[in-house]
């Protein structure tokens, strides 16, 4: 391309033109020093803080609605057993929404879900309606605004930040306990749990619109938030992933598995947690306001804790900290069984809320570390629904066995055991290093 400025002529090359476009490109993405992505961080995280609140807060609605409804507790465990399988299994569906029609038509479609599904819970009395509008139906309608939808736009706009931004997506989680869990009980206790529940689909509107409309961009720049040095050293220190793996070849890889097996220990333990916790300290004989705030103080340090954590997880073995974490959420299950004070439950609490957030966000980058951004949202989806898996099976089981045997131990010692064993699992997923194209797939460790 020849272009003249006066008297002086000069060539521009194919490739100057093309560092010019992508100079430009990443110019637009910056306001100042400030990159674009971490607006889409702050939308993402306020909308988990919403979705997973309501999804983990059960707890508080579970009395209320079992006395107005007449549901014994047995009934209603397994109500929202199954609706917790239903948002695992919509997980995959959600990721496949996103690889074909993008965030912003998912996001869209999940809130609009969700606003039917609250409307025909509030009207439902008997089980079987109940069931489909509160645990199928809204269960599909919170999959599809799940941190699932938002993880594939966030690891395609961070590459060098991609831990801290995804602990970021974990904060609005950990916040949806601490913030949501008080929040909630005091709403059930002021208007009663079908309002709540109105109110929920209200405001959850009234901030998805603007946000998926005007914040959230599907399109990255192709080098993400690294620096110029790192751009320019890419070309040569670059590690290429299999062209040639296809969703079908990932599933069969040891890695995913692990992944998967250590997300079913998450979703085990949090959704018990926030099912049966505020029951199970009620039934230990503490108030309803303090359990709802020993239960709200895991999220509340999972808040500050997650800054920590998503740096370190940018700089240290991710599978050490993942098996950490799991360690350490292990124990305090059992801790929590036995805690007999307001002291012994806040410490408890605090001590787990340090690592409350990590596993998800840990999970998801793991995965795309290992098999690419390109495959990143519906592997993420399938591993997920091993988390659901998980919560179906100890929101059931809090029910259960307390009615058949008397105890929470059942329940909560499952889950701190199960917690344990995953803390060993993710210690022998590869390295962060680790590349499709250095081992064939059957040959994983």
């Amino acid at each position: 391309m020849i272009m003249a400025a006066g008297p002086v002529a000069f060539v521009r090359t194919p490739a100057a033109v093309a560092g010019f476009a992508q100079e430009t490109k990443l110019a637009a993405n910056r306001i100042g020093s400030w990159y674009f992505g971490w607006n889409i961080v702050a939308a993402a995280t306020v909308l988990t803080l919403l979705t997973v609140g309501l999804r983990l807060g059960i707890g508080p609605f579970f009395l209320p609605i079992a006395q107005d409804l007449g549901f014994s507790r047995s009934l209603l465990s397994g109500i929202i057993a199954i609706g917790m399988l239903c948002y695992g299994l919509a997980m995959p569906l959600a990721g496949h929404l996103v690889s074909k029609y993008g965030t912003r038509a998912t996001l869209l479609l999940g809130n609009a879900v969700i606003v039917i599904a609250s409307i025909w819970t509030v009207n439902a009395r008997d089980p079987i309606s109940f069931l489909l509008a509160f645990g199928v139906l809204l269960s599909i309608g919170l999959a599809l605004a799940s941190p699932i939808t938002l993880t594939p736009v966030l690891a395609r706009w961070f590459i060098r930040r991609r831990g801290m931004a995804l602990f970021f997506l974990s904060t609005g989680s950990m916040a949806g306990i601490a913030i949501m869990t008080p929040v909630l009980s005091s709403a059930i206790q002021a208007v009663g749990w079908k309002m709540t529940i109105l109110w929920f689909a209200a405001i959850y509107t009234l901030l998805t619109l603007p946000m998926t409309l005007f914040v959230i961009r599907d399109s990255a720049p192709e080098h993400g938030d690294q620096t110029p040095e790192q751009i320019a050293a890419r070309p040569a220190t670059k590690r290429s992933q299999s062209p040639s793996l296809t969703l079908r070849q990932a599933l069969r890889t040891a890695p995913f598995w692990k992944v998967t097996l250590g997300l079913f220990a998450c979703g085990f333990s949090m959704n018990l947690l926030g099912t049966h916790g505020v029951p199970m300290l009620m039934d230990h004989g503490f108030d309803a306001t303090t359990s709802s705030l020993g239960i709200g103080l895991i999220g509340l340090v999972a808040i500050f804790s997650t800054l920590g954590l998503g740096r370190i997880s940018d700089s240290l073995p991710r599978k050490k900290l993942l098996a950490a974490i799991y360690f350490v959420r292990g124990f305090g299950f059992f801790a929590l069984l036995v805690a007999g004070t307001h002291l012994e439950l806040y410490v408890t609490a605090a001590i787990g809320g340090i690592v409350w957030a990590g596993s998800i966000a840990l999970s998801s980058a793991i995965l795309a570390d290992i098999y690419g951004v390109r495959l990143v949202g519906v592997l993420y989806g399938c591993a997920y629904l091993g988390h659901q898996v998980g919560g179906t099976i100890s929101s059931w089981l809090g029910g259960w066995a307390y009615e058949t045997f008397g105890t929470h131990w059942i329940a909560f010692g499952s889950s701190g055991a199960v917690l344990l064993i995953a803390g060993v699992i993710v210690l022998f997923l590869p390295p962060k290093e680790f590349t499709l194209t250095q081992q064939p797939l059957t040959s994983y460790h």
